[in-house]
């Protein structure tokens, strides 16, 4: 066991852990932040999507360890202070891109990416952005007008 610092979502968290030990397996059992799913455990899926220094990143194949001095953010820092939902998050809840809500972490942290660097993308982009996430209940129509939606509101400027 190796004591370690991670800074997530702009907290600093003291961990212990094993070399080997998996970021998912950290930020969800020993951090106890579970909005980070593990699905498939392999890279496949994209539930356990987080954003490291601002990319998209499958936690369930990245160890924890090689997260050292970097900034991982999870689900659960996308809502300010005061609870109020991120843009995205609110335009999955208005649009309907909420369904079993497995795959709405990772979706919305691969948009987050996404809106970050591109404020107004095409839907062709949507869908490239989000093609690592796998969704079983919405066939994506909803989750993409969603993101769409989330970028005219976050382009006028009012939100950051």
């Amino acid at each position: 066991m190796k004591l370690i610092q991670l800074d997530i979502n702009n907290q600093v968290y003291e961990i212990p852990v094993n070399p080997r030990d998996l970021l998912v397996d950290v930020i969800r059992k020993k951090v106890g932040l579970t909005g980070t799913k593990k699905g498939c455990g392999q890279g496949d899926c994209g539930a356990c999507t987080v954003l490291i220094n601002g990319v998209p990143v499958l936690s369930c194949i990245t160890l924890a360890i090689s997260c050292l001095g970097k900034k991982i953010s999870t689900i659960e820092g996308m809502a300010d202070e005061q609870g109020n939902l991120h843009p995205i998050q609110q335009a999955f809840v208005d649009h309907g891109a909420v369904q079993c809500g497995f795959c709405t972490p990772g979706m919305i942290l691969s948009a987050k990416a996404l809106l970050d660097q591109n404020p107004l993308p095409s839907v062709l982009e949507i869908k490239r952005s989000i093609s690592g996430n796998i969704c079983r209940c919405t066939g994506y129509k909803k989750i993409v007008e969603a993101i769409s939606a989330a970028a005219k509101e976050i382009s006028t400027g009012e939100v950051k």
